[in-house]
């Protein structure tokens, strides 16, 4: 394997310098063009938002396989199932691709946990858009021996994008055209990202964006997948991200085929001897866009992908290695030939287009710390003419920081809108801490502004006490410079005659005076629990903190004694006014 490895890896790198040369000298003779453009202070136009990222282009529709990939033995993998039987090739992915995966997964996962990236779903697309890069065809830094690029956008069954980055990217100054083992299109690249700042990212950290660098485009990828607060362990966003990346129920299927398959197991081989997928996806076609609406005519099985007939079936179009940089079948290749016309299909009506988020209900939201809010954030979709959007997936998300959570400790769910065109959040928990924050509605997939919600939390009311009243009737005694007992003050809460936890109570020495009791600066005292060093001995005549336990009973810290003999008194009070007077004697220390 390794002698095979080198052998392709040597052609690669051959191929590499001949289609650096070209593409730099297409950009370069571009660069005029570039410039004029700037200096007329004229910028190409962001794609429609609802542009796919790879511009609606060919793609790979060949199926995983059958049987459960299991690494053979001796090799780095991540199998799942380790007691199945061995394994197709099909398995293996290139190493350096499958560390690209693993670390965009976690990136993401830093950034954005909610979001619940998995690489798999990462390598699923990579399979499908690039045959992950071509084998695993990449050098060190992860960056493509040579160009992937799809075919020209020009709206020939495909997107129509005329040029956007005077051939930087793609070396085309007419059209742009999907790049890189993600098959990024330069427009969503550089301009395409929340803001039209660009999806383009920095993932093997040397300070450039590049789409034909794994890392850069895996991160890149994640990130898109993961827009609009997505949580891709729901399905319903899961789907969602896929089709945003390829808008085509076809697409969705054999990108999700490709990610069961993974999850199931992979392991890690050489860069630039993974297996190059066959069959390409023709451009698209009037049965492709009915399919994207539909899910396909009912009674018609069509190959996942293309207007073909054919399923995949064991035995029958095997997977067979490819040559990196190689022509046959590889992204920007050739799109194939229909064989036949497709049969003209009336459009069906156009469905209502959600355009507007309204608030219902509530406005504000209130809860106490630790319990649930008493109202449900709920929105109505509408269309441009006032009327309800059914089956619109609006997202609910929260601050991470705010402390609060809906069922499974998630910060973000998505939500489809009944036949009313309502969506309702489920029932959303409190944090533990008061607070304020927002909810916010979203509309996924759409440019309808979002709606707010003004969320409180408010402290847990304070536990009442009426009555204080000691457990014990003992007399508290003690002799002139020794403590009193261990746990010698014990005392009982209550409010209305029941047992009161968690009621503060402070416990003061005071003086004897009945109309203006002060705090005593002789007699009992107490020692400051917080203290340290020098100042643990200090006498501390009042005791703030002290809390009943969930039985409404309180055990006061040892009592100390200085010199002073007599009686003194120790009075306990609470909040809400309960009020108890100890007594305490004071001893003189016998004469010897």
């Amino acid at each position: 394997m390794s002698a095979t490895f080198r052998r392709r890896l040597h052609r690669g790198a051959a191929s590499t310098a001949v289609a650096a040369l070209v593409l730099a000298a297409l950009t370069a003779s571009q660069a005029p063009r570039a410039a004029e453009a700037a200096a007329a202070g004229k910028q190409p136009p962001p794609p429609p938002s609802d542009t796919p990222i790879d511009g609606g282009t060919t793609y790979y529709t060949d199926l995983p396989p059958l049987n459960s990939p299991v690494p053979p033995r001796g090799s780095h993998h991540t199998a799942s199932h380790p007691g199945s039987p061995a394994g197709p090739a099909e398995a293996g992915l290139p190493a350096t691709v499958l560390a690209a995966y693993k670390k965009a997964e976690s990136a993401i996962e830093g950034s954005d946990p909610g979001c619940r990236l998995p690489w798999q779903l990462l390598a699923g697309i990579g399979k499908v858009e690039s045959g992950q890069a071509r084998g695993g065809a990449v050098d060190a830094e992860g960056t493509t021996l040579q160009p992937i690029l799809g075919p020209q956008l020009n709206g020939n069954g495909f997107a129509l994008i005329t040029d956007t980055d005077g051939g930087r990217y793609d070396g085309d100054v007419t059209h742009d055209r999907a790049v890189g083992p993600m098959q990024f299109i330069p427009s969503t690249w550089s301009q395409g990202g929340p803001d039209h700042t660009g999806w383009g990212a920095d993932g093997n950290g040397d300070g450039k964006k590049d789409p034909n660098n794994v890392y850069d485009a895996a991160l890149a990828a994640g990130r898109y997948l993961c827009a609009g607060g997505r949580d891709l362990s729901d399905q319903g966003d899961l789907d969602h991200a896929i089709l945003g990346y390829n808008n085509s129920d076809a697409y969705l299927r054999t990108v999700l085929s490709w990610y069961e398959f993974y999850r199931h197991g992979t392991h890690e081989i050489p860069d630039g001897s993974g297996v190059l997928p066959e069959r390409r996806r023709e451009p698209r076609t009037a049965a492709d866009d009915r399919d994207t609406r539909t899910g396909g005519a009912p009674g018609k099985d069509r190959r996942p992908g293309g207007s073909g007939t054919g399923h995949h079936e064991p035995g029958k179009g095997q997977h067979h290695p490819g040559k990196p940089g190689g022509t046959d079948h590889t992204p920007g290749g050739g799109t194939g030939t229909p064989t036949h016309e497709p049969t003209p299909t009336p459009k069906p009506p156009a469905e209502p287009r959600l355009t507007a988020l309204t608030r219902v209900g509530d406005k504000d939201l209130t809860a106490t710390a630790g319990g649930e809010f008493t109202s449900a954030p709920t929105v109505r979709a509408e269309n441009a003419a006032g009327k309800p959007v059914a089956g619109a997936p609006v997202r609910f998300t929260v601050p991470a920081s705010a402390g609060a959570r809906f069922p499974g400790n998630r910060t973000a769910v998505t939500v489809t809108t009944g036949k009313d065109g309502l969506a309702t959040a489920p029932a959303l928990r409190a944090g533990d801490k008061a607070t304020t924050f927002t909810v916010r509605a979203t509309a996924v997939g759409r440019a309808a502004p979002a709606v707010d919600f003004d969320a409180t939390v408010k402290a847990e009311p304070t536990p009442k006490a009426d009555t204080l009243a000691r457990t014990s009737d003992k007399p508290l005694t003690a002799t002139a410079g020794q403590p009193f007992a261990e746990d010698a003050v014990e005392i009982k809460a209550t409010y209305r005659g029941r047992l009161a936890a968690g009621v503060p109570v402070t416990a003061t020495m005071v003086t004897d005076d009945p109309d203006h009791p002060v705090e005593n600066d002789k007699g009992p005292y107490f020692k400051d629990p917080e203290a340290t060093g020098g100042d643990q001995d200090d006498p501390v005549r009042t005791l703030t903190g002290l809390t009943t336990d969930d039985q409404g009973l309180l055990k006061l810290p040892k009592i100390y004694t200085d010199s002073h003999a007599g009686t003194f008194l120790l009075r306990l009070t609470t909040a809400d006014g309960a009020v108890l007077t100890v007594k305490l004697k004071v001893a003189a220390p016998a004469r010897s």
